[in-house]
């Protein structure tokens, strides 16, 4: 339609008032600069002074568990077959002289014969535990691997972290040590974390040299990265003057590349790199022996454990590639010109929708409403990267899929659909709105999309966060994701808030919640974990956003 055609109480934001058009457009360049900006110092990459994988200078010893994708050892009819046990054996044969195996089960009683053929040296483990019928199983085993191949077993391990457990007591455990040691000729010891032994002194008269486990991020008071080899050096040399006539060896030590924050530890690429690389250092200045956990990242602990307990490995699960090649940068994100090209895409998407709803409404918005606009654009930019990245590291199972993947495509459209009701001067729809009395339902798509994707927030967000109320210790902070969705749903309730009308009580119990859980995380996570502080903050604007919501009663 032409200017001239248009009804004259019709008035065109973009042909009459310039600065109508100039607002949106500087706010589009500076959601997109400020975005670009934050991709390129998050994705700045890390240089090392030592490579933490070094193939001119081998690993003492890695742990080793052959489990690929759906293989798990927790389903005791899973063997894993000698091909694929020859393979990873071949692969780390380039960057280790030895691996630490923990049972013969699944298939692990072939790795002596295996690791012999590449020329790797192994540490044996005999997994013990309550049942003395296969703990008398295993031994018998491993004591006919020692005698089979001398060569290539250097050293048993009876037992992992049994006392950590409470599966075996001391007095059992010390016996069973000192029954191997008659019947092999290798040097035998025990491994658990560095507290037990110092608790379980006698057990330091049954081995021959004492296997400590000092995983910083695993302390009851998590250390940060940067201060973790100092940490293990500290608790070796604790452990040396405890033990003084028999060498410490450091059977696990390592950092996970992904997971939640406990406290100021936070589970990184760049931090697992810096760890590793910190430790190898100091144990070739001080002359002491590490085993590292783990080579491969282990997708069943994942069930156990939560996502971090799935990336402790050197080597990536289902490439089989190596994490941190030597002479290459690490990056934390290593797609991160992928993830900002969506980020700017998603951004560029929100303004425009704005845009478009504007052309149809005979109004110019208020500034407030185009800063709303922009906030939630820049923000879905910066985090839509984050948030994929997240979801692909911490799903598991078609429930943590189905979880993540509805929160994350929340965070998509819930920006979209809120510019448009921003410049709509539409109000924030209610649960009722959509599951409610026929009569009070909404007939507009857009109402019910954006009703049905703050549902979708809300009830995957209580879930997430009565979660960290009652089952806190291995579950993931949602705050990527969750911030894409709730931040518009928050400008939209503060700038387009109905006037009257009566408070929802379905929205009234989840604000409660979401106020409840999100000081109680605060003060079990503490004040160092960024990621907790991050989501209970969300938590609480999504508090404030349902507790403000308003709905026409219906008449009866």
């Amino acid at each position: 339609m032409a200017d001239r055609d248009r009804p004259a109480n019709r008035r065109s934001p973009w042909r009459t008032d310039p600065i109508s058009l100039r607002t949106p457009l500087a706010l589009l360049l500076i959601s997109l600069g400020t975005i670009a900006a934050v991709w390129w110092w998050i994705a700045t990459p890390v240089t090392l002074a030592r490579a933490p994988i070094d193939p001119a200078a081998k690993l003492e010893c890695v742990s080793y568990a052959p489990f690929r994708g759906a293989q798990t050892p927790l389903d005791p009819t899973t063997q894993i077959g000698a091909a694929q046990i020859a393979a990873d054996l071949a692969q780390l044969a380039q960057i280790s002289k030895c691996v630490r195996t923990y049972s013969i089960d699944n298939g692990l009683d072939q790795v002596p014969e295996l690791a012999g053929k590449v020329g790797l040296k192994v540490i044996q483990g005999i997994w013990l535990g309550n049942n003395r019928l296969k703990n008398l199983a295993q031994i018998a085993t491993v004591v006919g691997l020692t005698k089979e191949y001398p060569g290539v077993i250097t050293s048993v391990v009876v037992g992992n972290e049994v006392l950590l457990r409470g599966e075996m007591t001391t007095a059992d455990l010390a016996a069973t040590i000192r029954s191997v040691k008659a019947q092999v000729t290798v040097p035998v010891t025990y491994a658990d974390v560095w507290e037990y032994w110092l608790r379980n002194r006698e057990i330091y008269e049954a081995v021959d040299f004492v296997t400590i486990h000092i995983l910083p991020y695993w302390e009851d008071m998590p250390v940060r990265a940067s201060h973790a080899a100092a940490h293990v050096d500290s608790i070796r040399r604790q452990i040396a003057v405890a033990f003084p006539a028999k060498e410490i060896l450091i059977g696990e030590t390592g950092w996970p590349s992904a997971g939640r924050m406990r406290e100021g530890a936070l589970p990184s690429r760049t931090n697992q790199a810096r760890v590793v690389s910190d430790i190898l250092g100091l144990a070739k200045r001080e002359n002491f022996r590490v085993n590292l956990i783990e080579a491969y990242d282990q997708p069943w602990k994942r069930q156990l454990e939560g996502t971090v307990g799935g990336y402790w490995g050197l080597i990536d699960a289902e490439q089989r590639t190596l994490k941190y090649p030597a002479g290459q940068p690490i990056n934390n994100y290593p797609q991160w010109k992928i993830q900002l090209g969506c980020g700017l895409g998603l951004s560029l998407l929100v303004f425009g929708t704005a845009m478009l709803t504007l052309r149809r409404r005979p109004w110019s918005p208020r500034l407030v409403s185009w800063l709303a606009v922009a906030a939630s654009a820049t923000a879905a930019g910066i985090l839509l990267g984050v948030a994929a990245d997240r979801m692909l590291h911490e799903s598991y199972s078609v429930g943590g899929w189905l979880r993540w993947g509805l929160l994350l495509a929340s965070g998509i459209v819930t920006p979209v659909l809120a510019a448009n009701a921003l410049m709509s001067g539409r109000a924030l729809p209610t649960f009722l709105e959509l599951i409610g009395p026929r009569e009070g339902r909404s007939g507009s798509l857009m109402v019910y999309a954006l009703g049905l994707a703050m549902m979708v927030t809300t009830l995957i967000g209580a879930e997430t966060a009565l979660g960290f109320l009652f089952d806190p210790r291995y579950r993931d902070f949602p705050f990527a994701s969750l911030t894409m969705a709730v931040l518009p749903l928050f400008s939209l309730m503060l700038l387009n808030r109905p006037q009257q009308g009566v408070r929802p009580i379905a929205e009234a119990v989840f604000a409660g919640v979401f106020v409840v859980t999100a000081l109680y995380t605060v003060f079990n996570e503490g004040p160092k974990n960024w990621q907790s502080l991050w989501t209970c903050a969300v938590y609480f604007l999504l508090g404030i956003t349902l507790w403000r919501a308003r709905g026409v009663q219906t008449p009866k």
